[in-house]
């Protein structure tokens, strides 16, 4: 089992193409939210909520979670009630951006009760890489239980959806299953 992650959406493009895809190989997927951009794209917002995907919280900003216990709780409560307004459900994972975190931060998601979770295999997509070496970087060193960095909103262009229909199929074909990351941990 592996967990495909997408940070930072959701995106008025990128996010009901990935959703699509994710569709089309019957698979589930964790999208990590920040809370301006549900607010700005309800409508992908909506697309995601209904896709079956799991929600995590990205914080409302994108801004690091380092600078203090406040900071980060302002942050993840602000998305918080944002992805609520949306969903009768508890989020309860959280990706702090740019995987910054300190003991302010770890208190931070331990009051509120997340559980951070990070990933084992960063693709670079944010890096506009190719779809190819996007999914060389994943099919060379994926194992079970990894969980793979991606993105659904990358300014500027995003080739994550191209990697995608590259790396679903080859790591299904090798007896891979996608999970979320809670059916993961779990």
């Amino acid at each position: 089992m592996i967990a495909l992650t997408f940070d930072d959406g959701p995106h008025p493009r990128y996010t009901p193409q990935i959703l699509e895809i994710l569709k089309e190989y019957q698979i589930t997927a964790t999208f990590f939210v920040i809370g301006i951009n549900a607010v700005n794209y309800p409508t992908a917002m909506k697309a995601l909520i209904g896709s079956g995907c799991e929600i995590g919280n990205h914080t409302y900003n994108h801004r690091t979670l380092d600078k203090g216990k406040e900071h980060a709780l302002d942050e993840i409560k602000k998305c918080e009630e944002q992805i609520a307004e949306n969903i009768d459900f508890d989020v309860k994972l959280l990706r702090p951006p740019q995987g910054k975190l300190n003991a302010e931060t770890i208190s931070a998601a331990n009051e509120l009760d997340y559980n951070i979770i990070l990933w084992s295999i960063d693709t670079l997509d944010w890096a506009h890489n190719s779809p190819q070496n996007i999914a060389k970087t994943v099919i060379s060193s994926v194992k079970g239980g990894d969980i793979i960095l991606m993105h659904d909103y990358v300014s500027g262009g995003s080739t994550t959806c191209e990697a995608l229909r590259i790396i679903i199929p080859a790591l299904m074909a090798q007896g891979y299953e996608f999970v979320t990351v809670s059916e993961l941990i779990s």
